[in-house]
């Protein structure tokens, strides 16, 4: 039956190229119509792959030498011309291989006074145009001047014929050459004048596709940097402003505003960031002779010669969502299966014994507790006691975070090479002069008993805790405590300070956040070593976190927020009366920083993991704020962390973080960043808290060196934009991108762990893998459960457990690891039944931050070297990448042990996905994807890398096993999870990534995640470890008796939880597009196929002419009548008496299979 058809159409088309009958022509013709004006454009794709666009072509030639014209015939072919040439790619090539440009142009010049008939050849002009090179041979020909003839000057008479008119000539600017040429004939002006004319005339907005048409033609033509000035010289800027201001009250008009906006941000001046330089404020003298700025992955790139538009590849990580092309995939079998030699000398791995002391311990010698008391006084010799914490059980409500700042103390004592770091080491003991401002003490944040309740809704239970204790007068109350020396240089009298420590220690004994204890923090922090020389603290980190007792939705996206605040924007250069322009905050020029003026925030961010490096009053209430580069680069802007005070309450502030660097962001789709507020917390509600109105994220008009775009010309930075209603007055506030975990944190979090497990439970070890760059210690642990007894039986249990080897915070922008981290940690030293289980299963070798430097200086991804440290396991060199090459060199001693790890999973968090997954390595899932043939004889696998993904897509709420991928790329060759699974053998090497924002699935579907959510995705991670252990390793009846009856009551649980959500894992995991995404990329042809569609209705509206419609609404004195039309489409008909092709079998069965054929 195909081949019926085929060969039916065959000889449709062959006819119609041959046939010099006008009854055969108008036959075929009509059938043609029929058949491309039902179903969809399948059909069309299939006439022209069967020739259908050089038979029609070879048609017009023919009808068009005929004199005189026979519009009889020229009308349905150019019609059916322009609706197959505008799916055909390749119709432009056709069009001048057909030599059939000349006869349009002809054509079109000839009918200058019949609009109906240059309405049809414009139709086709337009078609054609859209192939450049075809647009430029027109151009050259003198196609716009005669397209400036039909649409100027302005008026409503013959508003079809105007309409084509003016979407060819929008096609015909798509080439730079036209563009050019337009703009030196001064047709720039003539568009905006026209344009102008529309807008102030078309008051009913009946003609809104001709005053959008207008706007492409400008979107085109400033495409080029000579119409862009041009444009800007005309005072297009303002002419557009202007008549957008108009339509923002009629929604029907978005696609006016929408265009409009684009040519906006886009001919907006182009200029570099306000700062000195783009490197980072901090840099760090490396050791040897190693470059401080190391080459940037995936930064080769084509540039435009305009210097506009961007090379939009994302960079090469981990973290970030791949839309690489499958040639990425590694597809050569014999590297995927390879496993290379050592990256140093053997012997050297015998070092890496000390680090696995849990083999070789000899437990008779040793008293437990005694041991364990011992080793915890050595350890905390110099930290203040901390109040007991109950290690909850996973039966127990969750209980809240909490973290602070900055601080290492090692069990390898202090860096050998601590005096020649550059900045000040602070000693717990040592007495320095402070340095934070005397203004300080004059920010009274007492609490107003009349305040406001905080904007966010909170439970009233919670709120009791401190609601009785009176409130410090001075915000730098805890800086005063724990440093008292620096009360001399504040001079308080000694009423004060007694009254202030009255007040602090009511408050500190009434402190209670589980795992989290303020003296912890301070004495950790006071040992951090950090290229700034922090020596002030930040409160939340101080002061702990406590979840709140809800989940947040997202974001609802406000329709028109995005262009309502590139508007904004706009505005700041049409009319500049109300921008102010200081800078508030510089962290290279502190005193360049203009003095806090009445009415405006204060600024700061040198504190650990703090990161914001200038701010800038734009207006009253605006700031532009720019982030930090990572240390020794130029580029890696994403993670912020700030404080703010002096702020007016329920006012919104409007916040422009203007040196973003990804295309995307979650804050386009709903995510929120999240604020901590000191009076609040002071109030018994000690949280973080989603926070923010009217987010988006959208390119800007900042230029990116060469250097700040990873080596690729003429990128631009990014906005993100923001509003935030304070909830009190004169408050102090911290903002962050996500929740912020120091060192600090983490190392005070470990000393509570230790003081409170149980020892003759829990063995813990507590060791210093290394010695970072910068000289913090980097933190191993040890974690498993304490033998059953002294005896042989039990003894070799212990030893004979397998290796669970963790890490976490590679990429020190990734908070949200480190809080999967922590709810790992808590469940393994806890008292639950399954914990206890799980000890006694697998002995845990945990680095819970591989990054100590970046997280503590503030960086997004790198750490002091320059490099991202997680695209350095192949090579990691010991002196730049401590930490990366011993964590590699303890994997290798315990490969060469035989005690390779059961799992490897590297914790990392992801800004442009949703939900919690993993990525593993699988030879046959990466070669089929690439669609390479694979020999099952040849290439074998064992598929027990999917079965913890499996588990935890069940026992885990916010796990989706649809989002996990296993499939091994060139770009990350060098990646953990990568040489985990080559070079040390381990079948079960992962990278476990956590979103920033929600899960489009399961109980969680619509919820930003909050601390309490990602602790609970590391305690369910350990429960799915147990479950692997039971399905893959041989277990003693005892140990499975005991599982079964645990995981039967937590499954049953885990169902019910399940049974609630009546979603399913089965919806695509793909990102809808933004609600309202507005294109900046000026190469971008996405308005092409809208452009088609408008054609297509524009041809079926003058069809519909034949029904008693008028071609023009105006006046009917030059335009065909619609009996005219009713007869030209009548006389397309095939006669009574007509000897046109007789529809015989072939050619209806042609008609009639066409549904059922197989395009």
């Amino acid at each position: 039956m195909a081949e019926q058809e085929a060969s039916g159409l065959q000889v449709l088309l062959s006819t119609l190229q041959s046939s010099h009958d006008r009854d055969v022509i108008l036959n075929i013709l009509s059938v043609l119509t029929d058949l491309l004006s039902l179903g969809t454009g399948r059909r069309i794709h299939y006439v022209v792959s069967k020739g259908g666009s050089e038979a029609l072509l070879q048609a017009l030639a023919t009808a068009a030498r005929t004199e005189p014209p026979d519009h009889g015939t020229l009308l349905p072919l150019l019609r059916l011309l322009a609706r197959v040439g505008q799916r055909d790619r390749k119709f432009g090539l056709k069009v001048q291989k057909a030599e059939a440009t000349d006869i349009i142009l002809s054509l079109a010049r000839r009918h200058l006074g019949h609009h109906l008939h240059l309405t049809h050849c414009l139709w086709v002009l337009q078609v054609c145009a859209s192939n450049v090179t075809t647009g430029t041979m027109l151009g050259i020909n003198g196609a716009m001047e005669l397209l400036f003839k039909v649409i100027t000057p302005y008026s409503k008479r013959h508003v079809r014929t105007v309409r084509a008119a003016i979407g060819a000539l929008a096609a015909l600017l798509r080439s730079k050459s036209n563009s050019r040429r337009a703009v030196n004939r001064g047709y720039l002006g003539e568009l905006l004048r026209l344009y102008q004319d529309w807008h102030l005339n078309d008051v009913s907005n009946n003609y809104i596709y001709i005053r959008r048409g207008l706007l492409l033609c400008l979107k085109y033509i400033t495409n080029i940097q000579l119409g862009r000035e041009t444009f800007r010289g005309s005072r297009g800027m303002e002419i557009l402003f202007t008549s957008v201001q108009d339509c923002l009250s009629c929604k029907s008009l978005d696609p006016i505003i929408t265009t409009a906006t684009h040519v906006l941000r886009k001919c907006y001046p182009k200029e570099h960031l306000p700062v000195v330089t783009v490197r980072s404020s901090y840099s760090f003298p490396l050791p040897g002779n190693a470059s401080a700025e190391p080459p940037c992955e995936g930064s080769e790139g084509d540039s435009e010669s305009e210097g506009e538009d961007e090379a939009e590849k994302d960079w090469d990580n981990e973290d970030v969502e791949s839309k690489e092309e499958d040639c990425d995939l590694e597809t050569d079998v014999n590297k995927l299966r390879s496993r290379p030699a050592l990256d140093r000398p053997e012997q050297e791995l015998e070092k890496y014994e000390a680090l696995c002391a849990e083999l070789s311990q000899n437990f008779e010698e040793l008293e437990f507790e005694s041991e364990e008391k011992k080793s915890l006084e050595d350890r905390t010799e110099n930290l203040p006691s901390a109040p007991s914490h109950f290690i909850p059980s996973a039966t127990s409500v969750k209980h809240p975070n909490c973290r602070w700042r900055n601080q290492s103390v090692t069990e390898m004592g202090p860096d050998p090479g601590e005096e020649d770091f550059k900045v000040p080491f602070q000693s717990w003991r040592k007495k320095e002069d402070c340095i934070w401002d005397k203004n300080d003490e004059k920010r009274d944040i007492a609490e107003e008993t009349q305040d406001k309740d905080f904007c966010e809704e909170e439970d009233p239970s919670r709120s009791h805790v401190f609601a009785l204790c009176p409130l410090p007068k001075d915000v730098a109350w805890y800086k005063k405590m724990f440093y008292p020396h620096c009360e001399a240089s504040i001079n308080p009298s000694s009423e004060e300070r007694l009254e202030s420590s009255d007040i602090i220690r009511n408050l500190l004994e009434k402190h209670h956040i589980p795992f989290h204890s303020p003296c912890f923090y301070a004495a950790r922090a006071k040992c951090v070593k950090s290229i700034p020389g922090y020596r002030e603290l930040a409160f939340p980190d101080f002061w702990g976190h406590q979840p709140p007792p809800y989940s947040k939705p997202v974001l609802e996206r406000k329709h028109g927020v995005q262009r309502d605040k590139v508007l904004d924007d706009v505005r700041r250069l049409i009319q500049p009366g109300d921008v102010i322009g200081r800078t508030v905050f510089d962290l290279d020029d502190p005193s360049g920083s203009s003095p806090a003026a009445p009415g405006c925030l204060t600024f700061f961010s040198k504190f650990e993991s703090g990161n914001l490096r200038k701010a800038i009053q734009v207006r009253e209430f605006e700031y532009d704020l720019i982030m930090n580069a990572d240390v020794n680069s130029s580029q890696h802007h994403q993670w912020f962390y700030f404080e703010v005070r002096d702020m007016k309450a329920a006012v919104p502030y409007r916040f422009n973080i203007i040196n973003c660097e990804k295309f995307n962001s979650q804050f386009n789709y709903g995510m929120q960043l999240v604020m901590y507020s000191v009076r609040e917390a002071l109030q018994g509600r000690p949280r973080w808290i989603r926070a923010g109105q009217e987010i988006c994220y959208y390119k800007n008009h900042y230029r990116c060196s060469a250097a700040a775009g990873g080596g690729v010309r003429g990128r631009f930075y990014y906005t993100l934009t923001f509003s935030i209603k304070f909830p009190h007055k004169d408050d102090v506030c911290y903002l962050a991108y996500h929740y912020p975990y120091t060192y600090s944190t983490m190392m005070s979090h470990l000393d509570i762990l230790e003081q409170n497990r149980n020892p003759k439970k829990v063995y813990w070890r507590q060791q210093t893998l290394c010695q970072t760059l910068g000289g913090n210690p980097c933190p191993l642990l040890t974690i498993t459960a304490m033998p059953e007894s002294k005896n042989r039986h039990d003894l070799e249990q212990f030893c004979s457990r397998p290796y669970a080897f963790l890490t976490a915070r590679v990429h020190p922008g990734e908070s949200n690891s480190s809080w999967v981290m922590k709810g790992t940690l808590e469940f393994l030293v806890s008292s639950d039944p399954i914990a206890e289980l799980l000890r006694k299963c697998f002995i845990f070798k945990i680095v819970p931050m591989l990054n100590p430097d970046g997280v503590i200086n503030g960086n997004l991804r790198c750490s002091l070297s320059g490099d991202d440290l997680n695209r350095q396991w192949l090579t990691p060199s010991s002196q730049l990448h401590p930490t990366i090459y011993h964590a590699k060199g303890l994997l290798y001693y315990l490969r060469s042990i035989g005690r390779a790890p059961l799992v490897f999973c590297d914790y990392h968090g992801h800004s442009q996905k949703k939900n919690v997954f993993l990525y593993g390595c699988s030879i046959k899932e990466t070669l089929w994807q690439a669609g390479c043939m694979v020999d099952t004889a040849v290439v074998t696998e064992d598929v027990g890398y999917r079965t913890l993904p499996k588990i935890l897509d069940k026992v885990a709420p916010a796990f989706v096993m649809n989002s996990c991928s296993f499939l091994v790329e060139k770009s990350r060759a060098s990646t953990a999870r990568v040489v985990v699974w080559k070079e040390m053998g381990v079948l079960r090497s992962y990278t476990m990534e956590s979103t920033y924002c929600s899960c489009s699935h399961g109980l969680y579907r619509g919820l930003q995640l909050g601390t309490q959510e990602l602790e609970e995705m590391g305690s369910k991670f350990c429960l799915g470890l147990l479950i692997l252990h039971l399905k893959s390793l041989p277990c003693s009846k005892e140990l499975m008796a005991q599982a079964a009856l645990l995981l039967d009551l937590e499954e049953e649980i885990t169902d019910r939880a399940q049974r609630r959500c009546s979603n399913s894992s089965l919806e695509s995991d793909d990102e809808p597009p933004c609600a309202e995404e507005i294109d900046y990329d000026t190469a971008s042809s996405s308005d092409g196929e809208e452009e088609f569609l408008e054609l297509d209705q524009e041809i079926q509206e003058c069809l519909s002419c034949v029904e008693g419609e008028t071609e023009d609404e105006v006046t009917t004195g030059q335009t065909c009548s619609s009996r005219a039309l009713r007869g030209l489409y009548i006389s397309s008909q095939p006669a009574a008496n007509s000897t046109a092709l007789p529809l015989g079998s072939t050619a209806l069965g042609l008609y009639s299979g066409f549904e059922s054929s197989p395009v």
